[in-house]
């Protein structure tokens, strides 16, 4: 017999704020009730027996096809369920996903006039999650000890977190309640502590708007900017954190408690995470993701359950055309799929399509920075397909097949990352784009040297990544319920956004 937290009834709630507080009240306890379970258990003390705590859920009944006016006027590609029927999700970290769940619960209730039952689901919640940022308690277990903790407590279980909902194959038993969200509770909570692995730094400091890059030139010159934006008073962003949760405040703002609790780490973890942060969580996150298609994955993978509003690869390319220059500009508006990474989660023949306001947001940043219009602006950034591949040295396979294909399929350029970001913003609805700067042409004899790479990249880093914060922008100041566009949305779309 499992020993369990107190009884916390479920109840019906007209008023976001209300439900919210209730999920956040059965969440609470369960964390109190598994952290006080591990901490006697940590101590030797076995008379409690096995401990158990369970995710809050919420649900809603829904009789009819129909939606309110004042939902329907919102014009919004989620906010709603597809039709009749119940529909359900876990909820998890209610004080990180606060404004998140208050807006989908709102909508939800603008939309379909119904109430919104908050109850205790029967999805167990494994101990991992519950430990707080700054626990370590399981490292003093001996091994017996950590062996016996499968009989003690609920570890994660992966038939739980898969991505069936996000990826269209999910298939609920007859008559069980469809999704309410794409992910479970169980599935954010995996990503969340993959991203404190990976980045170094905590979930809450994600900021809604997140830049990718391929080469820690760019981290640098983030880092340099992010640390001038501090000095100045009148700057949007009033922290800048770097991994280890380094907080480095604007002139005038005064520290905060845990600030003091960040330290910077002996070696940098494999994909760093700078965050330029605004008090709404509208700043913007730069990730160094590496080189390859499998790390682009991985921490966009991880980074969508944080529902960003937007996300952006700026990187180096291999400029495929003779009339490029290095130097140049690719903005990508079709992708070929060569990365092998997604292919089972979203097959290639679904089409990856660019996305009007992302687009429009970079051509009018690279104007606007560079002072370029019109025909001069051409000169410097095409715009066309890019090809991504998981084959570092494609140029030495026999026979010139991927030079062929990337010919038929009419590629200005070529990298090991942009495609993969693309496919993985359009499989978990985050909107996406990709501007990339030629650092080579190898069908040319054009490349890379030690020297004239370094004079490349001083040349160029600076200006392209001021591109994309630009760009990045522009879209938060037209507004980001512009960006959830319906084309990233299915046939019958989850609610929440």
């Amino acid at each position: 017999m499992h020993h369990l937290p107190p009884l916390i009834a479920p109840q019906q709630f007209d008023d976001a704020a209300a439900a919210l507080a209730h999920a956040r009240l059965i969440y609470d306890s369960s964390i109190a009730h598994l952290r006080l379970g591990m901490q006697r258990f940590v101590v030797g003390d076995d008379s409690a027996g096995p401990v158990r705590a369970f995710y809050p859920l919420v649900r809603i009944r829904n009789d009819t096809v129909l939606r309110q006016l004042a939902g329907a006027k919102e014009r919004l590609s989620y906010g709603f369920v597809a039709g009749p029927g119940v529909f359900e999700t876990t909820l998890t970290r209610p004080d990180l996903f606060n404004n998140y769940y208050l807006e989908q619960f709102r909508l939800l209730l603008l939309n379909h006039g119904v109430t919104l039952e908050v109850t205790t689901s029967k999805q167990p919640i494994p101990v991992h999650f519950s430990f707080a940022e700054n626990d370590h308690i399981e490292g003093s277990l001996s091994a017996e000890r950590r062996q016996r903790m499968r009989d003690w407590f609920d570890l994660p279980d992966l038939g739980a977190m898969d991505d069936g909902i996000a990826n269209g194959t999910y298939q609920p038993q007859p008559g069980r309640p469809l999704p309410l969200a794409l992910f479970t509770a169980a599935r954010m909570d995996y990503s969340l502590h993959r991203l404190r692995h990976y980045t170094g730094t905590v979930p809450e400091h994600f900021q809604n708007f997140v830049l990718f890059t391929n080469y820690q030139f760019y981290i640098d010159e983030f880092i340099r900017l992010g640390h001038e934006l501090m000095q100045e008073t009148k700057s949007d962003y009033s922290a800048f954190i770097e991994p280890g949760n380094v907080v480095t405040r604007r002139v005038g703002e005064a520290a905060q408690a845990a600030d003091a609790l960040g330290k910077a780490p002996p070696r940098l973890p494999q994909m760093p995470a700078y965050h330029l942060v605004r008090p709404d969580g509208n700043g913007i996150t730069m990730v160094n993701i590496g080189v390859g298609p499998a790390n682009a994955k991985n921490i966009t993978d991880h980074i969508a359950v944080l529902r960003p509003h937007a996300w952006l690869m700026l990187g180096h390319c291999a400029g495929l055309r003779n009339g490029q220059q290095l130097g140049d500009y690719v903005l990508a508006h079709a992708y070929v799929r060569e990365d092998h990474v997604l292919d089972e989660e979203l097959p290639l023949w679904v089409p990856i399509p660019a996305l009007a306001e992302v687009q429009v947001a970079l051509e009018q940043a690279v104007a606007e920075v560079t002072g370029l219009h019109g025909a001069e602006l051409k000169q410097i950034m095409r715009t066309g397909t890019v090809a991504t591949t998981d084959n570092r040295n494609w140029e030495l396979l026999p026979d010139n097949q991927p030079q062929r294909r990337f010919s038929q399929s009419r590629a200005v350029a070529l990298d090991m990352e942009s495609a993969t970001i693309a496919a993985n913003g359009f499989r978990f609805r985050v909107p996406y784009g990709t501007l990339l700067c030629v650092s080579d042409k190898p069908l040319h004899g054009e490349i890379k040297l030690p020297g004239m790479a370094n004079h490349f990249y001083r040349e160029r880093v600076d200006q392209h990544l001021r591109i994309g914060i630009r760009a990045l922008e522009l879209l938060r100041g037209g507004g980001v319920n512009q960006l959830h566009s319906r084309k990233l949305r299915s046939f019958a779309e989850v609610a929440f956004q």
